[in-house]
Formats: C-alpha cells, sequence, structure tokens
C-alpha cells in the first residue's frame, strides 16, 4: 500500500482525481454551454422544534443561533420558518412562474404534510423533486435501519403528495457512512447530490454497481446570507452567481459545465434576495447557450450519454 493511500473504511475510498485535465465532451440538450439548476430546500415544518416533540430547537435562522434555552420554545426561530412557508416559498413560485424556468424542489416529506398546497405547486408546475428526507434530520446520527426506515418514509410521503417518487437524494449537509448504499439497495433512484467535489456529473461504484453522482455546492447558495462571511446584500449574491456563470459559459465551449445554485424558501424568500435572485435568472436566460434544467432531468441526460463516455475512453468517474 502507497504511504499516501487512505485506509478502507466504511463510506467509499476518496479520490482527488476526477476527470482530470479532460472534462468529458458531451453537450447538454440543444448544444447549451451551461446547465443551471435551481434548488429550492423545502424544509419549513420538518425542523427541530419542541412542538414536533424534539429535545432541541432548530437555530439555523437569520440568528446565528438560537438564544433561548434548549428547553424552552424558541417561538422568533419557530417564526422565522413559517415566514419561508407562509410567503417566501409562494414570492419564489411567482419568479419561476414569470420567468419559466424549471426547478428541483429538495423536499423534507412532513414540510410537505404540513403545507399540502406547496405539494399541490410542484405537481402543477412540472417542477421536479429531491428527496431531502423524512425530516430535516442528520442521517449520520441514524443507525443503519433507522436511515433506511427515513429514505422509506421520505420516499413514499413525496410520491404520495405530489404524484411522482423522487429519484435524487440529498441529506441534510451531508450523507452517513451508510446512505448511499442505502440509497442503491432502495433501488428507485437514480442519482444522490451528496457531495461537493465537482461541477459534473459523474459515475462511482456502489457494491459494484455503478450510481451516478450530481455534486451540490454551497458556494452559489443562499445559506451565505447567514453564515459568517458571507453575502452582505443581494448585490453580492448576484455578482457571484454572474462571475460564476460568466466562466463556466466560457469553459462550456470545449466541455459542458453544470452550476447548482442552492435556495430556500425562508431565506431567497425575503423581498430584497428574491429580487436578486430574479436579476441572476433574467441575465442568464439573455445569455444563448445556458440551459435550465431540472436535476433529474440532468441525471436522465447523463446517463443516456454514459455509453458516449465510456467510448471516449473517459468513463465518466470522477
Amino acid at each position: 500500500m502507497s504511504e499516501f493511500a487512505d485506509k478502507r473504511m466504511p463510506g467509499g475510498t476518496r479520490d482527488f482525481v476526477g476527470y482530470g485535465r479532460y472534462a468529458p465532451r458531451v453537450g447538454w440538450p440543444g448544444g447549451a454551454r451551461v446547465a443551471v439548476n435551481l434548488v429550492l430546500n423545502y424544509e419549513e415544518g420538518a425542523e427541530y422544534s419542541l412542538p414536533s416533540g424534539d429535545n432541541r430547537q432548530e437555530g439555523f435562522t437569520e440568528y446565528d443561533s438560537a438564544p433561548t434555552d434548549p428547553g424552552i420554545r424558541d417561538l422568533a426561530a419557530e417564526s422565522v420558518y413559517e415566514y419561508g412557508s407562509r410567503a417566501g416559498v409562494w414570492r419564489l413560485a411567482r419568479i419561476f412562474e414569470q420567468q419559466q424556468v424549471p426547478v428541483t424542489v429538495s423536499a423534507c416529506a412532513v414540510a410537505l404534510e404540513r403545507n399540502p398546497e406547496v405539494a399541490a405547486w410542484i405537481r402543477e408546475s412540472g417542477h421536479d423533486t429531491m428527496a431531502h428526507g423524512w425530516r430535516w434530520s442528520e442521517v449520520w446520527t441514524m443507525t443503519r435501519d433507522e436511515e433506511r426506515a427515513e429514505i422509506a418514509k421520505a420516499v413514499e410521503g413525496i410520491e404520495r403528495l405530489t404524484g411522482t417518487r423522487p429519484v435524487g437524494w440529498n441529506s441534510r449537509y451531508g450523507p452517513s457512512v451508510h446512505t448511499r448504499e442505502l440509497l442503491v439497495e432502495e433501488g428507485g433512484f437514480i442519482y444522490d447530490s451528496d457531495a461537493y467535489n465537482d461541477d459534473l456529473p459523474y459515475f462511482t461504484s456502489v457494491g459494484g454497481r455503478r450510481h451516478l453522482v450530481i455534486p451540490y455546492t454551497k458556494t452559489y447558495n443562499d445559506t451565505r446570507f447567514v453564515l459568517a462571511q458571507g453575502f452582505g446584500t443581494p448585490d453580492h449574491f448576484l455578482a457571484t452567481c454572474r462571475r460564476a456563470l460568466d466562466l463556466l459559459w466560457e469553459e462550456g465551449e470545449e466541455a459542458p459545465k453544470m452550476m447548482s445554485i442552492g435556495l430556500h424558501a425562508r431565506i431567497m424568500g425575503q423581498a430584497a434576495r428574491a429580487s436578486a435572485l430574479r436579476d441572476f435568472i433574467a441575465y442568464a436566460l439573455a445569455r444563448p447557450g445556458v440551459a435550465f434544467m431540472r436535476r433529474s432531468d440532468i441525471a436522465a441526460w447523463w446517463l443516456e450519454q454514459a455509453g458516449r463516455l465510456e467510448d471516449a475512453g473517459q468513463g465518466g468517474h470522477a
């Protein structure tokens, strides 16, 4: 064994090489240079709270952390989440409709249970869903059997409420060492987004089976409005996303690129921030060679092109 080789551990082997210097030259539909995927994380109502029977309060809001003691109900934090489901999600929905762009809703099943109108909107609009858990829970704190049950409940709930089963999965923050194996075992997922390690989809091996990963990002993500040293104003978000798209578009002349943008109803749904998102979408739509795609469509396209990757000796593996 090389002195630089990692020891074998659950969760897979790290890959520092990926596509290397030569990214696969598989264009997007219509010859687009960049595929932009807007991911609306819908978690409101699925977060930790005392009324939900939890022993903790969710603190990830406009505040760095909940100032109340763990055993005291935090009505302020609860109301921030309620803003997302009451107002923010509909402001974003109007923008998506006005701009006529498809989006992926990374949904917690319990959040949809608590606001069925959001599920109806997803169903009627033709947007796709990516399972984000039954609740907005950290899967790495669960046993393998508990996580398996969490996945099953998430699939059942999202499919029942939206009419379509999710074919992708995205864990809160990150997966456990069992997550990817459990997704493959479940059999209905064609991809997961539990990685941040590339600009393009890639294939990995799970138990001897090929599995597609569509990486996610925290770089172009509205959580940076509430995290330290993040976006100070909506203009910072807009400038960051525009600069990213400009460079990806240049690089996309030779090989396709993908850009994920992460949104949350309670964060980006605020008016000032939503206006910056609206401006970015308009900017991107005005560029030839930019296509807004749902995550399931990106997955289906990459799977369809897998044979071409292998014939070109690129293999599709990162």
